[in-house]
């Protein structure tokens, strides 16, 4: 895979981890069993950087003893050498609700008995009930090789960075645009990312739009969907300008020249139907949930984006991602039925998250329970229902693409595994795939869980209990260079030491 040379590094400096979205990184991660603990015995351990709710990830700065937290309501700085985890400047995003992020943990992990306490309790914290006020602000965000974090919130693109100052040293607002000098009337952003020669890609619900880094209007290019076509998710980006995105209907290849957005079949571009037409008790609900994600690369034979389709018992799809081959005549290069080790009779197997690639290799997961019928629509309830008091989704697959005879196969399935919200990752490093769960019958409540890549046998815990700390609402699993878990939590980013142990600041 190229890396993107206008990104801060290789991995971390883009949500999904890479300009491909595959979800995966380098680094070596211990395979054993540890409960996470505090460094003082009988204290909770607390996440070092407090912030949200809802932090979707540590992004990568140029500087690799530091990293960004970015979360709902602010960005933070954060020393990461050696075994520090310290947040340095912190900047509340402009508009953002003020929250008393001290008393997010005293409130939020206390045990809740009903969906009724849960209201209450994000009512005190002036949370309004758990819906609204942009709750997936900072989803998609991207560091660039100036170190900017590119930022989302409510109606504004901020570029944030630390202050020129050496008197009065933090992170401030660089450049800031009002996305409705910009995007279609209406529209707000889905999704953000970088093209290979530097510019920014900024996704709405109905468009892809590229503007210069300086964030100044007019756009440098615009491409408008159908108005029968949602977007909801980012997108793949390859380093010849294709732009991959997928709709409630469709997939694309669009391709940027440097000075338009193509949809040309000339330039490389092209669409193509899915599956889809379902209604399903997702977050988005219709549609396929994933980000593309890019898979082959350099000299592999076969080169394809892959999603999870819209059908309510979903499938696995790849197309070709450039011609297609002498003896094909359909884009879609294969898809499959996910099983996730479920049972035939199960409903519902959907997912709200990405493919997350290694190689040919394809992981997804189920991320509807039994109980999702009772969920309220409000995201930060239902975050805090599922698992404790409504169901956990279980289910898990593992996939292969076999570039021989260009078809997928399933290589294991886990019906006992969960994944409730969080994106999986891969160590291509340790052959481990991870997710985060909550197990009520086993009594162990939230866990990031390791399965091997080639096995799917379980070799790695990190064991949260009932500590809200350990829920990555929607959030990626990251370990860094020394193999220390980066927990996004609902309540903030926290880096737990392969012993298990969370320091303090």
């Amino acid at each position: 895979m190229t890396n993107n040379p206008f990104l801060a590094a290789p991995k971390y400096a883009i949500t999904h981890f890479d300009s491909a979205q595959t979800d995966n990184f380098p680094n070596e991660v211990p395979r054993d069993i540890k409960n996470v603990t505090s460094v003082l015995p009988l204290l909770t351990p607390l996440p070092q950087v407090a912030g949200g709710p809802i932090n979707i990830m540590t992004l990568a700065s140029t500087d690799p003893d530091y990293m960004w937290g970015v979360s709902l309501t602010d960005v933070s700085y954060i020393r990461v050498s050696n075994d520090n985890f310290t947040p340095l400047y912190r900047l509340p995003l402009p508009g953002a609700p003020t929250i008393v992020t001290s008393l997010l943990a005293s409130v939020l992990n206390q045990p809740f008995a009903s969906i009724t306490a849960i209201q209450t309790a994000l009512s005190a914290l002036g949370l309004g009930g758990g819906s609204g006020f942009g709750l997936f602000g900072g989803v998609y965000s991207v560091v660039d090789n100036n170190n900017d974090v590119y930022v989302n919130y409510l109606g504004a693109i901020n570029a944030i960075n630390l202050k020129s100052s050496v008197l009065f040293p933090g992170i401030e607002v660089k450049r800031s645009i009002q996305t409705s000098t910009v995007l279609p009337s209406g529209e707000s952003v889905a999704g953000l990312s970088m093209t290979f020669d530097g510019r920014l890609i900024v996704v709405g619900g109905r468009s892809i739009t590229i503007l210069n880094r300086n964030l100044t209007a007019p756009a440098l290019a615009q491409y408008t969907f159908s108005p029968t076509e949602t977007i909801s998710n980012s997108v793949a980006v390859d380093e010849d300008g294709g732009i991959y995105v997928v709709t409630d209907k469709k997939m694309y290849k669009l391709v940027w020249t440097g000075t338009i957005i193509s949809s040309n079949p000339a330039d490389g571009a092209w669409e193509s139907a899915y599956p889809t037409g379902d209604t399903f008790p997702t977050l988005f609900g219709s549609g396929s949930g994933a980000t593309p994600t890019l898979m082959g690369f350099g000299n592999d034979a076969d080169k394809l984006v892959v999603i999870t389709d819209g059908l309510k018992r979903m499938g696995l799809i790849a197309f070709w991602r450039n011609e297609i081959p002498v003896g094909f005549t359909d884009r879609i290069a294969g898809q499959i039925q996910v099983t996730c080790g479920l049972p035939l009779t199960t409903e519902f197997i959907q997912t709200d998250q990405s493919v997350a690639v290694s190689g040919y290799g394809a992981f997804v997961v189920n991320n509807v329970s039994l109980t999702d019928d009772q969920l309220t629509g409000a995201v930060l309830v239902d975050a805090l229902a599922r698992g404790p008091i409504l169901d956990a989704p279980f289910g898990v697959e593992r996939f292969e693409w076999n570039p021989v005879t260009h078809s997928w196969s399933s290589v294991w399935t886990r019906g006992d595994v969960s994944d409730v919200s969080m994106v999986p990752g891969i160590s291509t490093g340790s052959n481990i795939v991870f997710v985060n769960g909550y197990y009520k019958t086993a009594g162990t409540g939230w866990e990031i869980t390791g399965l091997d890549w080639l096995t799917g046998d379980t070799v790695h815990k990190r064991i949260f209990g009932n500590n809200i700390f350990g829920n990555g609402f929607y959030a990626l699993i990251q370990y860094i260079g020394n193999g220390d878990l980066i927990m996004n939590s609902l309540i903030g980013h926290g880096r737990v030491q392969q012993n298990g142990v969370v320091y303090l600041t």
